[in-house]
């Protein structure tokens, strides 16, 4: 058995498979289905475990567009302005950055014009919003 905790290998399972069933995470974390079902009730209470997703290929999803957006904020105008980001419905995710920019927003679109829109028109307008650099997803590689 590995030196890893339970919740450990748990979590390692969650993050390979989020659809795994609580009989196949039992079996790959070598513990019982009782005690996954104990585990991510607690992880999930705790806020450990914030929801579950599905891994997209942006290649093959018909008509849509995905950017990873950095976002630059006036410190000013942080709050407000993320509150009004997270509020946008074409704003999948959104995540804070200690790289070039504040905030990096995965933004999703019919096509590039609208990825586009959506950032001159909707992120860009939001006071405080300083700048928005999108980079487009191209093809997922794992």
């Amino acid at each position: 058995m590995s030196a890893d905790t339970t919740e450990d290998r748990i979590l390692s399972v969650l993050e390979e498979d989020a659809q795994a069933s609580y009989a196949e995470i039992a079996d790959r974390a070598g513990v019982s289905k009782p005690t996954v079902r104990k585990y991510i009730n607690k992880l999930e209470t705790e806020g450990v475990i914030v929801g579950y997703s599905a891994d997209i290929d942006p290649k093959k999803l018909a008509s849509k567009t995905i950017a990873m957006v950095g976002i630059d904020v006036a410190s000013e105008s942080y709050v407000e302005a993320t509150r009004k980001l997270k509020d946008l419905d074409e704003v999948e995710s959104l995540y804070t950055s200690s790289g070039d920019h504040m905030l990096m927003a995965e933004v999703r679109g019919t096509d590039g014009n609208a990825v586009g829109e959506v950032i001159s028109e909707r992120i860009l307008t939001i006071e405080g919003v300083t700048a928005a650099h999108p980079s487009f997803l191209q093809e997922r590689l794992k």
